[in-house]
């Protein structure tokens, strides 16, 4: 009854405030995220789903567009207070919205694992590689299933790049090996001429590497 389309009028209500639902999370979240749930009952109920249920919500298609919203913004204050174990685990699932906040944490592992969100394509991971480029990020990328990736190759030499003169960067060419083993001859001719720390426009050009 909980997926039904059309249930009772006032059905949704009597159930989540049945004792043993209020016991059972995953229970309440098909409530909270029932077309026919009311705004306040939703409201309600996202206020104390814990935040596993609520990363359900947030990427189910099926559920109510204001519950997927309502989720996702719970999430976003729930990050800053969950440990490191929990965003690693969230970080696989996050929705989209999130992943910004994700890409930003300090952590290794949390990125590590981000990398690996199913949902997660070309174009929106090199949409989040931009300078600044962290030292997290740039271990977690390159320790990734993107490191033989030629756009994201080409893109994180060029966050790698305008990042390296920045105060406290944390940051060391040793970083672009990497990517430059990741490309072709052609590739690092191209990504050489866009870039402007020299140093790493030696490294990256492939005739000055052999000396001709």
């Amino acid at each position: 009854m909980l997926r039904h389309p059309d249930p009772p009028r006032g059905w949704l209500e009597s159930a989540a405030a049945l004792p043993e639902l209020r016991k059972r999370p995953l229970l309440l979240r098909w409530i909270a995220q029932h077309p026919k749930a009311t705004a306040h009952l939703r409201a309600e109920l996202m206020a104390r789903l814990p935040w596993r249920a609520l990363a359900a919500v947030a990427v189910d298609a099926g559920a109510h567009p204001q519950a997927r919203q309502q989720a996702t913004e719970k999430l976003q204050q729930l990050w800053a207070i969950m440990t490191m174990g929990e965003r690693r685990s969230l970080a696989l699932h996050a929705p989209r919205p999130l992943w910004t906040l994700v890409w930003r944490s300090p952590d290794t592992r949390v990125l590590a694992t981000f990398l690996q969100n199913p949902k997660l394509g070309l174009e929106a991971l090199t949409a989040l590689i931009q300078p600044p480029l962290r030292p997290a990020q740039a271990e977690a990328l390159a320790a990734s299933r993107w490191r033989e990736t030629g756009p994201v190759a080409d893109q994180v030499l060029r966050a790698l790049d305008r990042s390296l003169a920045l105060p406290d960067s944390g940051l060391a060419l040793g970083h672009a090996a990497p990517w430059i083993k990741a490309m072709d001859e052609e590739a690092r001719i191209l990504a050489a001429s866009r870039i402007l720390t020299p140093a790493l426009r030696r490294m990256v050009h492939p005739r000055r590497e052999s000396g001709s």
